[in-house]
């Protein structure tokens, strides 16, 4: 199953059933999970963990070394979960001294020439378009979608289930369950689609909505807004999640929409 063209250094902990096409480069303190495919010249560098059943495509580069001048050499890693697939190209760096680890969960997609640098989260079943830049520090919630050419700048934190629109500028923090669109971007409605896919039901998802309107649509500045939702809505694991993201947002969140730009369903 591996090839013998392919690069494997002694120390490398490969698991049975994996295989490892020609060209491939693999280096010491490596360890890839059982059944995972690694194609022609991927190259896998120092501490890199790579669960079951994953897809690494040709060109792709895993754990590189961090582009952070302040980064003198320390021993970080980069996690990546089960049955994630890297396209074409795409680069992972590993940590930093801030984080010590990059992670990507378990069931994403990184598309081609996307890269993720150092000290990313990246949460389960996620989707990285081609070409997205996430720079050092991106924290992406669970299910969370960044659409083709986007980039993302440092330290911002997108949550759970939201949805970024391609060529977007990602500047501050996009809350759960939206999506963001327009430049600069800004909040263009709930997810409702994707939503109703991963089995919220139609109450939830009115929930959402409610939230937001209190966030964006009815006057109020932030910490007024979480005030008046507090007062007023239930509790739920829904409303909780919201309010907590926005309340710890250190760079601000995205902007409301303007009058000629609110979403009909909010």
């Amino acid at each position: 199953m591996i090839q013998p063209l392919a690069y494997i250094h002694p120390e490398a902990k490969i698991a049975p059933n994996v295989v490892i096409e020609p060209f491939a480069m693999i280096h010491k303190d490596v360890e890839i999970g059982e059944g995972t495919w690694i194609g022609s010249h991927a190259i896998i560098n120092e501490g890199a963990r790579i669960g079951k059943n994953c897809k690494i495509y040709s060109g792709a580069v895993i754990s590189s070394t961090p582009q952070d001048l302040k980064f003198k050499g320390e021993y970080t890693q980069t996690f990546i979960g089960d049955e994630t697939i890297i396209r074409e190209y795409a680069t992972i760096s590993r940590g930093t001294d801030e984080y010590l680890k990059t992670e990507i969960g378990s069931h994403c997609l990184i598309m081609a020439y996307a890269h993720v640098a150092h000290d990313c989260r990246i949460g389960n079943y996620c989707i990285i378009v081609n070409n997205v830049q996430l720079g050092g520090h991106v924290h992406l919630g669970d299910w969370g979608i960044i659409g083709g050419s986007s980039s993302v700048h440092q330290w911002v934190k997108i949550g759970a289930h939201a949805m970024i629109s391609g060529g977007s500028l990602v500047r501050k923090d996009v809350p759960p369950f939206t999506k963001a669109a327009r430049e600069p971007l800004s909040y263009a409605g709930v997810n409702s689609i994707g939503l109703r896919r991963r089995g919220f039901t139609n109450e939830q998802i009115t929930e959402i909505q409610e939230v937001y309107r209190y966030v964006y649509l009815k006057g109020f500045n932030n910490s007024e807004a979480l005030v008046q939702i507090e007062l007023d809505l239930p509790a739920s694991p829904e409303r909780d999640l919201i309010v907590n993201f926005i309340r710890s947002a250190e760079r601000g969140i995205i902007k409301a929409p303007s009058a000629s730009h609110v979403d009909s369903e909010d």
